[in-house]
């Protein structure tokens, strides 16, 4: 409400607001706060909203899993039905929804201007953890996507001319997925380890769902529908990503080593 006037005088908007952990409050941040949102727009105005959603909600073509309706966490569930009602909106044709995948930034140390993203952190506690990842295999592939890249894709669209949706098999509402291509789980371990100079095993244990299972239950850990889900799903790949070369741009870190390099992340020696 005290951003209505300027909301109405917009002809660009970027909307990455987002609430999770408590049902009711996700509701009303991921889902009534846009509508609202875009009913303070004036049509007569605005030429193009960049909405921030989550790839996790979207199967390999892009279309809308299924399962993050049935299954999904709170923010999952409110994410999926807000790109099902922005698909049905007046506007719908002047929104590009981006979803970014797994999203590194910042240092792992908590050094530098900007903050460390919930995964550059976890490279920290991953490379305690080497010695014994390297001796295990995982049957799983992602996406990934530094945060410096995610911001040149934005500024990309926001200052570039807008045209209605030229992505094929899509409906109103363009859908971009912000990722480097995919990358295996295997891979990422094995280049871990070159990164921190520790030798690699000619062999590992395979991760199959029935061993997980049994360290589930044996280690008594907590798992809700979702994380039983993205188990058994386990690639988590899309077609087409959107790195910043689709556009004519340069990537801020397109590899792992250049994520490494970004982070901070030691190359040999002991990790505080």
């Amino acid at each position: 409400e005290p951003h209505r006037a300027a909301i109405a005088s917009a002809t660009r908007i970027i909307h990455t607001a987002t609430a999770w952990g408590d049902p009711e409050r996700a509701r009303q941040v991921n889902v009534l706060a846009v509508k609202a949102m875009l009913a303070a727009t004036d049509p007569a105005v605005l030429e193009q909203v960049v909405y921030f959603s989550t790839a996790s909600i979207l199967n390999r073509d892009l279309q809308l899993l299924p399962e993050a309706m049935a299954y999904g966490t709170e923010y999952i569930q409110t994410k999926a039905q807000c790109l099902q009602q922005l698909e049905q909106h007046p506007l719908a044709e002047r929104i590009v929804a981006v979803f970014p995948t797994l999203v590194f930034g910042g240092r792992v140390d908590g050094s530098g201007p900007f903050p460390t993203s919930y995964l550059t952190a976890g490279l920290k506690e991953g490379a305690r953890w080497l010695w014994l990842a390297k001796w295990l295999r995982a049957d799983a592939s992602f996406h990934y996507i530094h945060a410096a890249d995610i911001a040149r894709v934005c500024a990309h669209l926001a200052t570039t001319p807008h045209q209605p949706n030229p992505e094929p098999g899509q409906g109103a509402v363009r859908r971009l997925v912000l990722g480097q291509p995919m990358v295996t789980v295997n891979d990422t371990v094995r280049r871990l380890a070159r990164w921190r100079h520790s030798w690699l095993p000619p062999f590992g244990v395979d991760l199959q769902g029935w061993l997980i299972e049994g360290l589930i239950k044996l280690l008594r850990i907590e798992v809700n529908a979702w994380d039983r889900f993205s188990i058994r799903q386990r690639h988590f790949v899309h077609e087409p990503v959107s790195p910043p070369e689709r556009f004519g741009l340069v990537s801020h870190a397109p590899t792992l080593e250049a994520v490494f390099e970004d982070a901070g992340l030691p190359r040999r020696g002991r990790i505080d």
